[in-house]
């Protein structure tokens, strides 16, 4: 195989703002068909396509087409999960947007569809693949930090004029908007607990940490927002975490609650022997304390999302150059009938935490332990 003809299925902004014109960019890729239920949003979508790109209203028709090997799914519902399984298990390859899923149903049932079937499935996660991720994994891996105590990660995205959609022309908008759309309905942004957003946070502090979740129990503030009472979820939720290695970690999230604009991640990692942070804002720096090294305090580092050794083509992929790096490694795999480095194992490892964490908050707030998706079904 040289190419990979691939349905991208969902066309929203995601999808034909990034996906559709990396996929024509990147050699590997073919884009045969496209699929939305909503049709408003099939031609911009195939703007610039071939003419013979294939358009599709049921995904079921996608899963039947002999002329596709591949989905890229990048649809934002709550059956996402169960979609990504559906394709597996009807012999595509499966390239999925975050979340993977928004239940430990579904997320055994991608794990169970990948085992069974063989093809590939990557979750197209992209911050694990920036710079200054590379570099605090090398620090931890060498020992630089000592034992890993603790960590942090939160996605505070301000993302109000996506809250709400026109059902008729797939149009966005938000809650000040909303009483010149009498049809407007809540987008998957406003639909599912803000927690289960979690993916670009656990997936590059997991890698860092070379470790997985075993335990969470999550806190969040009343429905509706505060800030904007016609959105219908939490400003912001919390989850507490443990894991395997015994680190203790908290993650947040939030998309209603007011935000600097395009400062939406943070991280920090406190060892035994020193500590990592990044920039609180865009005018800060990253920064980096050892113990063992006379540092009398944290120290600016020149620490970045784009990688210093990112090719050509990787520049203004989208995402500080990461988005580019989703797409080679899913299409590697194919071409060489393997599994990618970030594998299925991993790419739940990303979801399953934040789901449970959603449940801990609708019980109370009570300790949940997260399952091994690495056992055998009839370990579970």
């Amino acid at each position: 195989m040289n190419e990979i003809r691939v349905a991208v299925v969902g066309l929203g902004p995601r999808a034909v703002g990034s996906w559709i014109p990396l996929l024509r960019r990147i050699p590997g890729f073919r884009i045969t068909a496209v699929c939305d239920p909503l049709t408003a949003l099939h031609e911009p979508a195939l703007a610039g396509l071939d003419e013979r790109v294939v358009t599709y209203a049921r995904y079921e028709d996608v899963l039947a087409a002999s002329e596709i090997d591949a989905v890229a799914l990048t649809v934002r519902c709550k059956e996402q999960g169960g979609m990504a399984a559906d394709a597996l298990e009807a012999g595509k390859h499966v390239h999925a947007e975050v979340p993977a899923a928004h239940t430990i149903e579904d997320c055994w049932r991608i794990v169970d569809a990948v085992e069974r079937s063989g093809m590939t499935y990557q979750l197209a996660e992209q911050t694990r693949y920036w710079g200054f991720v590379d570099a605090w994994t090398d620090l931890v891996a060498r020992g630089r930090l000592g034992s890993i105590t603790y960590a942090e990660g939160q996605y505070f995205h301000y993302h109000l004029g996506g809250m709400f959609a026109d059902p008729h022309t797939g149009e966005q908008f938000g809650p000040d908007a909303l009483d010149g759309h009498p049809d407007g309905r809540p987008t998957w942004t406003q639909r599912m607990p803000p927690i289960h957003y979690l993916p670009h946070e656990l997936s590059p502090l997991l890698k860092v940490l070379g470790d997985r979740v075993v335990e969470v129990v999550g806190m969040g503030t009343d429905q509706p927002s505060k800030a904007h009472p016609r959105i219908d979820q939490s400003d912001l939720q919390v989850a507490l975490m443990k894991t395997a290695k015994g680190t203790v970690m908290r993650l947040a999230a939030s998309f209603a609650n007011p935000h600097p604009d395009g400062n939406w991640h943070w991280y920090q990692v406190i060892g035994t022997n020193g500590r990592v942070e990044w920039g609180r804002g865009l005018r800060d720096r990253p920064r980096l304390w050892l113990a063992d090294a006379q540092m009398h305090d944290l120290a600016d580092v020149d620490w970045r999302l784009q990688r210093t050794d990112a090719p050509r083509e990787a520049r203004e992929s989208g995402h500080g150059d990461a988005d580019y790096y989703t797409h080679v490694a899913f299409r590697d795999a194919v071409f060489e009938g393997r599994q990618p480095t970030f594998d299925v194992y991993q790419a739940m490892d990303t979801a399953a935490p934040a789901i449970l964490a959603a449940e801990s908050i609708a019980n109370g707030s009570v300790p949940l332990s997260v399952p091994d998706f690495r056992c055998h079904k009839e370990n579970r």
